[in-house]
C-alpha cells in the first residue's frame, strides 16, 4: 500500500503535466484558484497536502480531472440569501453557439480558432469527444480562445463514448460526418432530463443527403450509413423548427456541392452563428435570420479561420432574473437584445423599469448588443399567459426564469411550457422555498406572488435552466440554503457562482464527500 506522501507526489506530477501542456505558469494557475505560486510549487513536488477542495479547483482551472474523487467534490453550494446585488456583469459568449461551432469545425480541413469561447462543462465534453477522434485542441491567448486542428482522417473507433453520452450535442456530429464516412456509429445523445426528445427531425432532414440511421439493431447507438446521391438542387422541409435540427441540416448542406433550400429553419442565435461562421469559410448562405435558408455548398472547406460567437441571451436572462428576484439594481452589459426583445417587453408590461443603452455590435460583427440598467420595481402579474415561441418569440430557454420572476410579482401568472413534457414540473420545486406554484398539467403552471421566500436544502434539478432558477431563488431567500448536485449548472455557465459573488451574492462551494 502506498504512503500518503507517494500519492501526493503522483498527484503533483499530474498537475504539473496538465499545467505545462496548457502553457500555464505556476503563477497563472495560482491566480486562477486564489493561492500563491509557492503553494502550487509545493503541491507539484508532493511537499504539501492538498485538500479535495483545492484539487477540485485545480481540476476546473486546468479542465483536467486530477483524481477520481473530483467527480464528487465541490458539487454543492451554501447560499446565504436575502442580500441585495449591486454592480455590473458582462455577458459571455453563447454556450449553444459554442457547441454548434465546435461541431461545424469538423467541416474545415484547416485550423479553426474560436475566440472567447465559453469555459463550461458542455464545451469540455465536446472537446473530449473531438480529441478522442484525433482532433487537436489548445487553449491560447490566456485560455480565452480555442484552436482546433483536424487530423487528415478522423479516428471514430476511439470516440469517447462516456463523454458523448453526457451531451445531446453529439447528434450534431451527423451533419459533418456524413461527408467523411460511408458508415459510422454514434452513441445515443444525452443532456438535460426534460422528457423524451425524438431525433426523428434530424434523421428526416439528413436523409436528403443520403444518411440512413438504424437506432434499433445496436441498443444505445445510432448506426449510420451514407448512400451515394445525385448532385442536384434540393429542398428540405423541416418537420420541426428546431435549433440543432437546423444546424445539422446547414452543416450537411455546406459540403454538398449544390443548392439546398431549407424551409422551416430556426432563425435563432446559435443557428445564425453557425451560418455566419460557414459564410466566413466560403459557403454562400442566403436568408440568415429567417425561416428559409438557401445554402450553396462547396466540395471542400480548407481555410484557416478565427471566429467569435455572439453573446449568450440566456445567460443575460439569468442575471436579469437574479437582479429582479433579489430586488436589486444591477447593470447587465453586452446583452444580445435581438434575442431578448420579447422578454424585455414582457418585463416592461409587468412594471419592470430599465434603462437601455445605444446598440453596438458583437465581435462577430453581426449580433446587436446593448447594456441595460435594471431598477428596483414593483411587478404585477401579466394579464396574458407567458409562453415561448420559436424566434423571434420569447425564447424557450428564457421561460423557466419567468416562473421565478412571476413569484416576485403581485397576482397570479399563467406560464405555459408547451415544448418539454417535464420542465414545468420542475417549477413546483420553488414551493420548497415558500413560493406558490400550482401544477395544472405537464405543461402549465399558475404562479401566485409576491413570495415571502424562506431558505431550504434541496437537490438541484437535473436540467440546466430549472437548476439555475432554484439557485437564484435561494439568493432571494433570507437565511442559509444548501443546493446540492450542481453539475447541471456547470454544463451551461462559466464560473456562475463567482460572478454572482462579484455582484454581492454570498455563495460558498461545498464538498459532497
Amino acid at each position: 500500500m502506498k504512503r500518503q506522501a507517494d500519492y501526493m507526489v503522483e498527484i503533483g506530477a499530474i498537475i504539473a503535466t496538465a499545467r505545462t501542456r496548457q502553457n500555464m505558469t505556476q503563477a497563472e494557475l495560482a491566480d486562477k484558484i486564489g493561492t500563491s505560486q509557492s503553494a502550487i510549487n509545493r503541491i507539484e513536488h508532493g511537499k504539501q497536502n492538498a485538500s479535495l477542495e483545492i484539487i477540485s479547483k485545480i481540476s476546473r482551472a486546468l479542465s483536467t480531472p486530477i483524481v477520481t474523487v473530483n467527480d464528487n467534490a465541490s458539487k454543492s453550494y451554501r447560499i446565504n440569501g436575502g442580500k441585495e446585488l449591486r454592480g455590473s456583469v458582462t455577458i459571455n459568449t453563447s454556450k449553444n453557439a459554442a457547441v454548434g461551432l465546435l461541431c461545424a469545425s469538423l467541416l474545415n480541413e484547416q485550423k479553426t480558432t474560436l475566440k472567447h469561447l465559453a469555459h463550461i462543462e458542455e464545451v469540455y465534453r465536446i472537446i473530449e469527444v473531438l480529441e478522442s477522434i484525433g482532433v487537436k485542441t489548445e487553449w491560447v491567448n490566456k485560455r480565452r480562445d480555442l484552436e482546433i486542428t483536424p487530423p487528415k482522417k478522423l479516428d471514430l473507433e476511439h470516440l469517447d463514448i462516456a463523454a458523448a453520452r453526457r451531451t445531446r450535442t453529439i447528434i450534431m456530429f451527423m451533419g459533418p460526418l456524413l461527408h467523411r464516412f460511408k458508415k459510422f456509429q454514434l452513441p445515443y445523445a444525452g443532456g438535460c432530463s426534460l422528457g423524451s426528445r425524438t431525433v426523428e427531425p434530424h434523421l428526416h432532414a439528413l436523409k436528403s443527403f443520403g444518411l440512413d440511421v438504424d437506432a434499433k439493431s445496436n441498443p444505445g447507438f445510432y448506426e449510420a450509413t451514407v448512400r451515394d446521391i445525385k448532385i442536384e438542387d434540393k429542398k428540405i422541409v423541416l418537420i420541426e423548427r428546431g435549433d440543432t435540427v437546423t444546424e445539422n441540416a446547414v452543416m450537411a448542406a455546406a459540403l454538398y456541392p449544390g443548392k439546398t433550400t431549407i424551409v422551416g429553419a430556426s432563425p435563432n442565435y446559435m443557428v445564425q452563428d453557425v451560418c455566419y461562421f460557414l459564410k466566413a469559410l466560403g459557403v454562400h448562405i442566403d436568408g440568415i435570420g429567417t425561416t428559409n435558408l438557401v445554402v450553396h455548398g462547396v466540395e471542400h472547406i480548407n481555410k484557416e479561420i478565427s471566429y467569435a460567437p455572439g453573446e449568450d441571451p440566456i445567460e443575460a436572462m439569468s442575471f436579469i432574473a437574479a437582479g429582479i428576484a433579489t430586488k436589486s439594481e444591477i447593470e447587465v452589459k453586452r446583452v444580445p437584445i435581438e434575442f431578448l426583445e420579447i422578454e424585455m417587453e414582457v418585463l416592461r408590461n409587468m412594471g419592470q423599469k430599465m434603462q437601455v443603452s445605444e446598440e453596438y455590435r458583437s465581435m462577430n460583427g453581426h449580433t446587436r448588443l446593448v447594456d441595460i440598467k435594471f431598477k428596483k420595481s414593483s411587478l404585477k402579474a401579466p394579464k396574458d399567459k407567458i409562453h415561448p415561441m420559436p424566434f423571434p418569440g420569447l425564447n424557450i430557454d428564457s421561460l423557466p426564469f419567468f416562473s421565478l420572476i412571476a413569484a416576485t410579482a403581485d397576482g397570479r401568472s399563467l406560464i405555459h411550457d408547451w415544448v418539454f413534457e417535464n420542465r414545468a414540473i420542475y417549477s413546483t420545486e420553488l414551493n420548497n422555498l415558500n413560493a406558490r406554484v400550482e401544477l395544472l398539467d405537464a405543461h402549465r403552471i399558475f404562479v401566485t406572488g409576491p413570495t415571502k421566500w424562506r431558505p431550504a436544502e434541496m437537490m438541484a434539478p437535473p436540467a440546466l435552466r430549472p437548476a439555475v432558477v432554484i439557485m437564484l431563488a435561494m439568493l432571494a431567500a433570507p437565511g442559509t440554503s444548501i443546493l446540492r448536485n450542481v453539475y447541471s449548472i456547470a454544463r451551461g455557465y462559466e464560473d456562475f457562482a463567482n460572478r454572482l459573488r462579484q455582484l454581492g451574492a454570498d455563495i460558498e462551494p461545498l464538498s459532497d464527500i
